[in-house]
């Protein structure tokens, strides 16, 4: 999908995972700060971990934003057995997902799986001069866990295959930035779940177009999420990622490599990046 250019602030954010109170929270905060619809960019994985997804869904149609795919929106809209996040047969994470992803395949519309079905997987547009592709895991594979710590060399291949100066990536749900040899790979964070730095905030990006670039700026999302936990203990959906929403603790790190491991309840501090 091609956006075009922008001349005003973008607002990216991935994410949602049935996490109704955080959408809405998300949705107000671009309307605070004055930003437009088709300047709102979300990085997929609208369905997962919580208990309203199709309410979750339903927001984001009325609210009309440029949506990529994420693994989950595929494996739904295809009515496949699991969610395709990508998680080791066996692995905590993924005998966690059995039960999130049985309930969002029964509680998400037809309607809404076609929708689903025919969302991009790259979003492109300018902004400041420079070229921005968004895509869900990675340019290669919607489930690919890119971190901060991932190789340099893959993300530089990407980059330089995807014919942009900066890929924006979701999927791994930590927010971080990588200044690479020509162009930068960037991950907004998402707003359903916390960030594994023991805190209960989300996370969005703000690129802010200058004279010389653009202005990447990350900020914590704090919504109710009192109302998230009530939803899903009243669904009684999930209770591990409940206690995550209020610790801030992810309940496995299967999908971390060593140096993100390493800081599990961190709070994450991320500076403005200039790109010029």
């Amino acid at each position: 999908m091609e956006l075009g250019s922008f001349d005003q602030t973008v607002l990216i954010f991935g994410g949602p995972y049935s996490n109704l109170s955080a959408t809405q929270a998300i949705r107000e905060e671009a309307s605070r700060l004055g930003i437009s619809r088709e300047r709102v960019i979300c990085s997929g994985d609208l369905v997962a971990y919580c208990a309203e997804p199709e309410e979750t869904v339903n927001l984001i149609r009325d609210w009309d934003i440029p949506v990529v795919m994420g693994n989950c929106e595929e494996s739904l809209a295809a009515y496949a057995p699991d969610c395709g996040c990508g998680f080791e047969t066996e692995s905590a994470c993924s005998l966690l997902s059995v039960e999130w992803y049985r309930f969002a395949r029964a509680n998400v519309s037809s309607s809404n799986k076609k929708w689903m079905a025919q969302l991009p997987r790259r979003i492109n547009f300018q902004l400041g001069g420079k070229s921005i592709a968004v895509v869900h895991g990675s340019l290669d594979s919607i489930n690919e866990f890119v971190f901060q710590s991932s190789p340099a060399d893959l993300k530089a291949d990407q980059l330089m295959r995807s014919d942009v100066d900066i890929i924006i990536g979701g999927h791994s749900g930590i927010p971080f930035s990588n200044t690479l040899d020509k162009g930068y790979w960037l991950n907004s964070g998402v707003i359903g779940m916390p960030a594994n730095d023991g805190t209960c905030d989300g996370w969005y990006m703000l690129l802010v177009p200058t004279d010389g670039g653009i202005e990447v700026s990350w900020h914590r999302l704090t919504y109710k999420v009192e109302q998230t936990i009530a939803a899903m203990q009243q669904a009684g959906v999930s209770a591990a990622y409940r206690e995550c929403l209020g610790n801030g603790l992810w309940p496995s790190v299967d999908v971390l490599p060593a140096e993100e491991t390493a800081q599990m309840g961190q709070p994450i501090k991320l500076t403005t990046l200039m790109i010029a």
